[in-house]
């Protein structure tokens, strides 16, 4: 706080405190959809971010790309790029050479030809017995001394990361600088090996002198050999990616690197230390490579730690080991290689996932297993109903109305007015909506704007007990009626919940047995190869809710695709039968019988044609005095919705 007063500036120190929530309405809607087809929360969950959003690239596609990535690297390139070009600077320099002394008629210079004739076919036994030759061309000259020059820059540059844009134009002081630096190397990591009690004093001392060598810029001993093993063993791979012909010309070319044997000597212990105090790298596997595009041994080493990070980054996208979280991919990994868009797909991704768990999506029932929490399951039910109010304005021409109902007692809610409304305003709300709109807006009067008005909401004075029986059986799987029917239940349960509040639901299951459950219950209820439509079942129960309520409009609403072929003795125990015994129709249609002398409305929806199925509901209406509705399965909801609405009002 300054004298004058606060100041504000933008917040630095991790997320936004006052940043809105992550919008987690669309996840929660797939995962639903997954779990009522039968899914476990946890699998839905993690097909989801295998799946991706409409906004994010998921884990599958990502994966995808980072094989599409490590395909490409070993289709396009090949490793022999360092053979190929001493190659072409020694074909240079020899007929440079060659053109040189052509010209001169001296004995030497005859000599001198017959000598590069008999030079060896191998690139390495040439170069190596053209060390001490007295080059006369100048371009011979300057290519022989890029040869040892370019060896030097490989074979340093497969081992440290940045080494060979460092030493291009080297001089001999240059090269003495390496050597002097691989030499403390190497004895630095003899006092790590020994465990010697000056060693941090020994690396500080290493850094002081060499620290341009090592642009990562370890802090410990041990940060410098994970970075030098890694890269070496990259190089390890790389050599063992080759034939056995090309990894023998490149041991001995390296004998020339720099002008001096001495460092390939160096380079070689290295590497021993560097394997045994990190055996755990990967030394000895390898890669095909088949392109076009040649490689030297630096950028071969390169490409191997390339096709290790896409190697890791794919582990870490499967998600497949114990613990394995989001948070734990590599997001500086997965931008080098798939680019910026990739790396800001896995945070989303990452956030979603740990989004899901803080806003209290799932939660633990009392067996242990994850379930979707009362707030999924509100979500999945706003959802749902509102899929359903769409489709009831479609084939009515109705307007949406949020009305709890037409008359009745003020619920103490409101909501913003609509054209038609006729509820009583809600004064306090709209005067609040108008103060705030102008004082936001700075003017020094507050005026009243029709967007400022609120209407409060009211509820029917009559109550309804609600039995909604659902048919579970095997057939509701096998054609496609699961998913329809819970969402029909959800939606119908999202509708009494928050406008209907007095009345009772129900949900009542019957395959072969009845039973009553839970929304979530019934929202996680996988499909079981059960015999048997116990309707009678189901109608005793209904009859036990609607009972308990002796105040209420008595409401039941049966969903079946199939006729009843079970019904339960007085012992308890289910009887199935196909086709129905009589016994089973008369103990249904009883039951029916005895809800509708208590009052009950009763509708029956028909899913599918079976001619026997539908002669039963038909007569099962007329004993009732009840409604047949005969919707298609993405009418179900629409059918069941509009009808709970006609029999409150009726």
């Amino acid at each position: 706080m300054s004298s004058d007063g606060y100041r504000y500036g933008p917040y630095h120190d991790g997320p936004d405190p006052l940043a809105p929530p992550v919008d987690l309405r669309e996840a929660v809607d797939e995962i639903g959809r997954d779990v009522m087809e039968g899914a476990s929360p946890r699998s839905a969950m993690d097909e989801l971010l295998r799946r991706g959003t409409e906004a994010t690239t998921g884990l599958d596609e990502l994966t995808r790309k980072v094989w599409q990535r490590r395909s490409e690297i070993q289709r396009r390139h090949r490793l022999d790029g360092t053979l190929q070009e001493v190659q072409r600077l020694l074909d240079e320099a020899l007929a440079a050479e060659r053109e040189q002394l052509a010209s001169d008629p001296s004995d030497d210079a005859r000599f001198e030809e017959m000598r590069l004739d008999a030079l060896p076919p191998g690139t390495a036994g040439a170069v190596s017995d053209l060390a001490d030759h007295e080059w006369r061309s100048q371009t011979g000259r300057d290519n022989y001394e890029r040869i040892r020059q370019l060896l030097g820059e490989e074979l340093l540059g497969a081992r440290f990361e940045g080494m060979k844009e460092a030493l291009r134009q080297a001089t001999q002081a240059d090269a003495d600088r390496v050597g002097a630096m691989l030499a403390d190397l190497s004895d630095l990591l003899a006092a790590h090996a020994r465990g010697d009690a000056d060693l941090q004093d020994r690396f500080a001392e290493f850094m002081r002198r060499h620290g341009e060598f090592f642009p990562e810029n370890p802090s410990t001993v041990d940060e410098l050999i994970d970075a030098l093993a890694a890269r070496s063993a990259a190089s390890q791979r790389a050599l063992n990616s080759m034939t056995p012909e090309q990894r023998q010309e490149l041991a001995e070319l390296s004998q020339q690197a720099f002008g001096d044997p001495r460092i390939a000597e160096q380079l070689s212990r290295l590497d021993e230390q560097l394997r045994a105090a990190r055996p755990g790298e990967d030394w000895s596997s390898s890669s095909r490579f088949r392109g076009d595009d040649p490689l030297g041994l630096a950028e071969g080493a390169r490409a191997m730690t390339d096709l290790s990070e896409l190697d890791a980054l794919a582990q870490q996208l499967a998600q497949s080991h114990p613990g394995a979280r989001l948070e734990d991919i590599d997001l500086e990994s997965l931008e080098r290689q798939l680019g910026d868009d990739a790396a800001v797909d896995a945070r989303r991704l990452a956030e979603l996932e740990r989004e899901l768990s803080r806003q209290g999506v799932f939660e633990r029932a009392p067996d242990g297993s994850l379930r979707l929490s009362p707030k999924a399951l509100r979500r999945l039910g706003e959802t749902a109903l509102s899929d359903v109010v769409r489709a009831l304005r479609a084939g009515r021409g109705e307007r949406d109305t949020t009305a709890a109902g037409a008359a009745g007692e003020v619920t103490g809610s409101s909501r913003p007015w609509q054209f038609g409304d006729t509820q009583p305003w809600a004064v306090s709300k709209t005067v609040q909506n108008a103060v705030l709109r102008t004082a936001s807006a700075g003017r020094p009067a507050v005026r009243l704007d029709v967007s400022d008005v609120e209407v409060a909401e009211t509820e029917h004075r009559s109550r309804a007990a609600v039995a909604l029986c659902v048919d579970t059986s095997w057939s509701m799987i096998a054609e496609d009626r699961w998913l329809p029917m819970k969402r029909t239940a959800l939606a119908l349960h999202q509708l009494i919940s928050t406008r209907f509040r007095t009345d009772a639901l129900q949900i009542i299951t019957f395959g072969r047995y009845a039973r009553q459950v839970e929304l979530s219950e019934l929202v996680a209820l996988d499909g079981t190869w059960e015999q048997g439509t116990n309707a009678h079942h189901a109608l005793l129960l209904a009859g036990r809710h609607l009972r308990r309520h002796p105040g209420a409009q008595p409401v039941v609403l049966m969903v079946t695709d199939g006729e009843p072929t079970a019904h339960l003795e007085p012992d308890g125990e289910a009887m199935f039968d196909y086709p129905p015994s009589p016994v089973t129709l008369t103990k249904t249609l009883s039951e029916v019988e005895r809800l509708a002398k208590s009052g009950a409305a009763m509708s029956v929806f028909r899913l599918g044609e079976d001619p026997r199925l539908e002669a039963f509901v038909d007569l099962l209406a007329r004993r009732a005095g009840g409604r047949v509705l005969a919707p298609d399965v993405d009418g179900l909801g629409a059918a069941v919705v509009g009808d709970y609405l006609h029999s409150r009002r009726g």
